[in-house]
């Protein structure tokens, strides 16, 4: 039989974790072709006469598996089975996203079914994929429950994915048993900090969590797309009539084009100074490392001019750009502010200063968070973009890219549990922030000036 991973014998568990499909009314078919996401052929769904006669011929997996079909309640039957097999069931609960104008979703139709294929009971909020074209019955077609809001949800479920951090209402419903994965950004932020210390649940940050070079492969789509989209932004914003200076930064025939300074030269800064250049502006990435900067002259060419991060850099290309990007990573904790107030008010009128690293703290010491609804204010002059979900705003992108991504590390938490999978990956172990009421994660108690217990030590209290 195949199976979306590649090939498994044919035991009792294997027929009973697939056989769940059935149970939700997924048949042979496919789910529907929309944009951006291509029809998916559910090939690895057995008609449910030859699951019943596959697993009569498995013996005791038989009888269970004709268990499943008589009870009303296939999931709960399914769980028995799976435990009698030595499978692990795990309860997924995603909420729908309420942070202002945001309209990704932390599972998508996709995503549910393989999650549905590897046995597991999915629940999504109503509505969760209205914004990357999603109805509740595309996802009742993948197999998952629909709830109609945060309670039920976090009733039903153990593991929580989201997408950007829990609200207040959301972290009033978090409990012990909980396992929450998603975009946290604890450090600059210390009364959600306190709201999940409080509710002694495992809570487990994207942005923290490492692959085998030190990257941070869940962080990297979104800061990807957070790059781009800065510029895409300011551009707006530096028109006359929105507050800006009233320049195009591509120039125009006799007319010399913009000037663009990127503060932090990683993920966010390289796909800005990209944008930008593409605009036709002239580029300048102020980065600390060398080894970065000569990796970006390799990857952007001899346009870009790259700098040392010196006060001194940094205030020469600050007061002299038309669009300052605040680009500066600290996993986990708080960015310094690099462009103090009293550089702010140098720098030219009608200026743009996205500051896309201000879920981090800002770079800039005037920064402070703003909304899509709201994205901007005007400080000394200068026209600051400090939106915190940008992301948010190309949700279909966002959420694809995303889901790719994360799905590897949910598949592991459900499949695992939340112990077992933090004990084997030491990557996955990065992501541990908060932890049974312990920070376990140490630039976000820097950030918070509180204390620290390291993750090797808070496993034991899962």
């Amino acid at each position: 039989m195949a199976h979306p991973r590649g090939f498994e014998p044919l035991t009792p568990w294997f027929v009973a974790r697939y056989s769940i499909q059935l149970s939700y009314g997924c048949v042979a078919g496919t789910f529907g072709a929309k944009p951006g996401r291509p029809a998916t052929p559910k090939k690895w769904i057995l008609p449910d006469s030859r699951i019943i006669a596959a697993a009569t011929a498995q013996g005791a997996g038989g009888a269970a598996i004709q268990a499943l079909f008589q009870s009303t309640n296939a999931a709960d039957s399914l769980k028995r089975i799976s435990e009698q097999a030595g499978g692990n069931i795990m309860r997924i609960g995603a909420p729908k996203e309420t942070k202002n104008q945001e309209y990704r979703a932390g599972l998508t139709v996709e995503s549910v079914a393989a999650l549905i294929a590897d046995g597991h009971e999915v629940w999504v909020e109503t509505g969760i994929g209205g914004g990357i074209g999603e109805s509740d019955a595309d996802y009742r077609e993948a197999g998952a429950r629909i709830a109609g809001g945060p309670a039920e949800l976090f009733d039903r479920a153990e593991l929580i994915v989201k997408v950007k951090e829990p609200n207040r209402q959301e972290r009033q419903l978090l409990r012990p048993r909980h396992t929450l994965f998603c975009y946290l950004h604890l450090a600059s932020d210390p009364e959600q900090a306190e709201d999940l210390l409080a509710s002694d649940a495992v809570c487990i940050a994207f942005e923290t969590i490492t692959d085998e070079s030190g990257a941070l492969p869940l962080l990297t789509p979104m800061s990807e797309i957070a790059g781009r989209m800065a510029v895409q932004a300011a551009t707006h914003f530096l028109q006359k009539r929105n507050g800006g200076r009233g320049i195009l930064l591509s120039g125009a025939t006799g007319v010399e084009p913009g000037k663009v300074a990127v503060i932090g030269g990683g993920v966010v800064g390289g796909n800005a100074a990209r944008i930008a250049l593409g605009l036709g502006a002239r580029v300048a990435i102020i980065e600390k490392f060398p080894a970065r900067r000569t990796q970006l002259r390799e990857q952007l060419g001899p346009d870009v001019e790259l700098l040392d991060s010196t006060p001194e850099n940094i205030e020469a290309k600050a007061r002299e750009a038309d669009l300052v990007v605040g680009a500066l990573l600290v996993p986990g904790g708080k960015v310094k502010h690099l462009i103090p107030e009293t550089l702010v008010k140098k720098m030219q009128p009608g200026s743009v200063l996205a500051d896309v690293c201000i879920d981090q703290g800002g770079c800039a010491e005037t920064s402070r968070p703003t909304s899509h609804d709201d994205p901007v204010f005007i400080k000394h002059g200068v026209v600051h973009y400090c939106v915190a979900n940008i992301p948010g705003a190309a949700p279909l992108t966002s959420t694809i890219a995303l889901n790719r991504a994360i799905l590897p590390y949910i598949r592991e938490l459900a499949d695992k549990g939340a112990r077992r999978a933090l004990d084997e990956n030491i990557h996955l172990r990065r992501g541990l922030n908060i932890c049974r009421g312990h920070i376990t994660y140490q630039a976000v108690a820097e950030g918070l000036g509180l204390e620290h217990l390291g993750a090797d030590e808070a496993l034991p209290l899962i």
